[in-house]
């Protein structure tokens, strides 16, 4: 299971049993709520209507006085009300007196006349100074159907010391079950657009945190291939930091990998140059000709520059190939650019007895990126066209747009690349002999073209042209 899910599900759990357990407790709170509510209501309305039926009861016509007439006129009512969407179009309420002996003398609905309610606990409670309540079945087996009953005290009008009956007022359970259930579908419906809005959280923040694990995981992947990659980006959290450790982890382990490689490449590439310049120096130390010192001198001097030049470029390529990413980008006229390689050249092309044809479109073209790393990477390629143009050639560098990219291309009509040398040529310290005989180059002018092709998004090619010569491109993408 990917740890996207893991997250989601583990967040979704937790939210979703809190917010059950807390719309649980809420149902289950409010049925006894509600009762608790109606029997709060009923011993208002049996107060109210034991001391508005005192003066009938001591008179002794509580069946047919003004009390009993104003709630059969009550009972007729049509309240046309609505609570909670529920209609309410009757009176629910049942009266009934009792004596100071629990004898019923009034019953509102006229069945219990004469009954002996004084072992009821309503009345048995009340007849004793208590508060008297109780919850009976409606009918005689009919458990789940009940009626709460709350009674409340007559006292003489004239004696209010005196208990002359109880009043009790009864109302089925069921009349509240529309509220009830009501009430119920309302947290029902809020508890659901809670576990709602904890799935979409949940899923926000687990896209969240897979996304920016993924990153790391996709860097951590692109380290171990070797691959360049930019740093994850900085951030003030946990995944921030371990971002940071990583880079820092890469940063160390390549850069003592990387020191240990260029260590041993400039070691074997110092060789050759080291031993001809040891070489002629023992020889200079011995009685010579003339014309033979001037000749190991002129080897000392051009073994110190190829010493020079391969660590120069070293240096160079080892500043382009630490970077996963360019360290500045600006928008860079591409056709001003290939002028300015163009005149840097000149001093070149008249020693070399070579001529330089410019084309560029008729529209400017820019690029996104390092200007300084574009000019030194098309520096190498017309140097390394001079190097192999013959005298009186022509060395074209041109610009023009290639499937949405620009293209810069340096053609030159020399010897070309052999063969078997085309898959090495952006190799480290791979270089082809110069058809005057010269000293190979550092070999490491191509494998510099390519990292400044990589750093810009594009690619560095090189092939032979139709008709002899070599073609060196360099693709970037239209800024």
């Amino acid at each position: 299971m990917r740890l996207g899910l893991r997250l989601f599900l583990g967040f979704f759990l937790i939210v979703g049993l809190a917010a059950f357990f807390v719309v649980r407790v809420f149902v289950d709170e409010v049925k006894p709520g509600v009762r608790q509510a109606m029997e709060s209501t009923l011993v208002d309305t049996a107060n109210v209507l034991a001391v508005m039926a005192a003066a009938d009861l001591k008179a002794g016509r509580i069946g047919e006085g003004g009390f009993a007439r104003h709630l059969e006129q009550a009972s007729r009512r049509d309240p046309a009300a609505r609570i909670w969407d529920v209609p309410k179009h009757g009176i629910d309420l049942r009266v009934t007196v009792t004596d100071a002996r629990g004898i019923v003398v009034f019953d509102s609905r006229g069945q219990d006349l004469g009954r002996d309610n004084s072992r009821w606990n309503d009345v048995y409670r009340t007849l004793r100074g208590e508060y008297g309540a109780r919850s009976s079945p409606e009918s005689p087996g009919d458990e789940p159907a009940t009626v709460m009953h709350v009674a409340a005290p007559v006292f003489d009008p004239d004696d209010s010391g005196r208990l002359i009956g109880v009043l009790t007022v009864a109302r089925p359970n069921r009349s509240l079950e529309p509220f009830i259930e009501a009430g119920q579908r309302r947290m029902l419906g809020q508890g659901a657009w809670l576990i709602g809005l904890s799935a979409l959280v949940g899923v926000l923040v687990t896209a969240w945190l897979s996304h920016r694990i993924g990153r790391l995981a996709r860097y951590a992947r692109a380290v171990a291939a070797g691959e360049p990659a930019p740093p994850p980006p900085s951030r003030r959290d946990e995944i921030g930091d371990l971002g940071q450790a990583l880079e820092e982890m890469r940063r160390r382990l390549e850069g003592k990998a990387y020191v240990e490689q260029y260590v041993q490449s400039l070691t074997h590439e110092m060789k050759s140059p080291l031993a001809a310049i040891r070489g002629a120096a023992e020889l200079l130390q011995e009685p010579l000709p003339e014309a033979d010192r001037q000749r190991f001198a002129r080897s000392i001097l051009e073994q110190q520059g190829r010493l020079t030049e391969t660590i120069d470029k070293l240096l160079a390529l080892a500043e382009v190939e630490q970077h996963g990413w360019l360290q500045r980008r600006e928008p860079v006229e591409l056709g001003t650019l290939l002028e300015e390689v163009a005149a840097a050249a000149e001093p070149g092309l008249a020693s070399a007895g070579v001529e330089l044809q410019l084309e560029l479109p008729p529209q400017p073209l820019r690029a996104n990126g390092d200007r300084f790393l574009l000019r030194q990477a098309l520096t190498n390629l017309v140097d390394n066209a001079l190097a192999f143009a013959p005298r009186g050639s022509t060395v074209q560098l041109s610009l023009r747009v290639e499937a949405g990219q620009a293209v810069l291309r340096v053609l030159d009509r020399g010897p070309g690349v052999p063969d078997y040398a085309l898959e090495r040529v952006f190799e480290r310290f791979y270089s082809l002999a110069r058809p005057d005989g010269r000293p190979r180059s550092s070999g490491l002018g191509l494998p510099f073209v390519r990292e400044v092709a990589r750093l810009h998004g594009g690619q560095a090619r090189l092939a032979n042209r139709d008709g002899g010569g070599a073609e060196a491109g360099l693709s970037l993408p239209l800024g």
